[in-house]
């Protein structure tokens, strides 16, 4: 099969596209693209026991793009870290989604959120590709997963156009120096309680966890 390419995409008007299956291909090229008018480090993830990519961060300004190769098995997430700087300890570090690596390169690093991830499963059940966007760990950039020389059926993009980070609740907002939104936190992350983090009594799928407002907040 012909190689088969997903654009990440980093928007300020943060796309998202959910659960669509491409057939597994020979190879993949992740090509990141930054769309917001300041810079955005995105960071790399290779799930466990998967092989790794041959970069796990990087630097985008704003208008510029980068092509990730991937082999034809690979599972992890990628995300884009905002505010980064280098301290006067000389460690790297960002406001939003750091990796703890305290360098550009996440080096096996997740990110802390709150932060919006982008997800991978290549050549996974059946032999297809699966993609979604995830705001479990809340948002902090918009971003797009747009795929493209796939052939399977729900190949289509999908996405959230909405800035999260200002109309954000405000006991779950991260704010910057200035005051202004950077992130938003899920509701599990913010208050930890069973009925938000769908745990204890309120394990077992959708029947035991309701929606919440904070919830709806980032669904609608």
């Amino acid at each position: 099969m012909a190689a088969t390419t997903l654009r990440l995409m980093l928007n300020i008007s943060f796309l998202l596209f959910l659960g669509s299956l491409l057939p597994a291909a020979l190879s993949t090229t992740f090509t990141l693209t930054n769309s917001c008018a300041y810079t955005v480090w995105p960071g790399l993830l290779s799930g466990s026991g998967t092989p790794a990519l041959p970069t796990t961060g990087f630097a985008l300004a704003p208008g510029e793009s980068r092509a990730v190769e991937a082999p034809s098995a690979w599972s992890g997430r990628m995300w884009g870290r905002t505010l980064c700087g280098t301290g006067a300890d000389g460690r790297f570090a960002c406001a939003t989604c750091d990796c703890g690596s305290g360098a550009v390169e996440c080096a096996g690093g997740g990110a802390a959120p709150p932060c919006s991830l982008a997800e991978f499963t290549l050549d996974g059940s059946g032999s297809k590709d699966f993609y979604d966007v995830s705001l479990v760990d809340g948002s902090n950039i918009p971003m797009a997963v747009l795929p493209q020389g796939g052939g399977g059926e729900g190949c289509g993009a999908t996405g959230c156009l909405a800035d999260l980070n200002g109309p954000c609740p405000a006991d779950l907002r991260v704010a910057g120096p200035d005051g202004a939104g950077i992130a938003c936190k899920s509701a599990c992350e913010a208050f930890g309680r069973p009925e938000d983090c769908c745990s204890g009594a309120f394990a077992g799928g959708p029947e035991a966890c309701r929606p919440s407002a904070y919830s709806m907040f980032f669904k609608n």
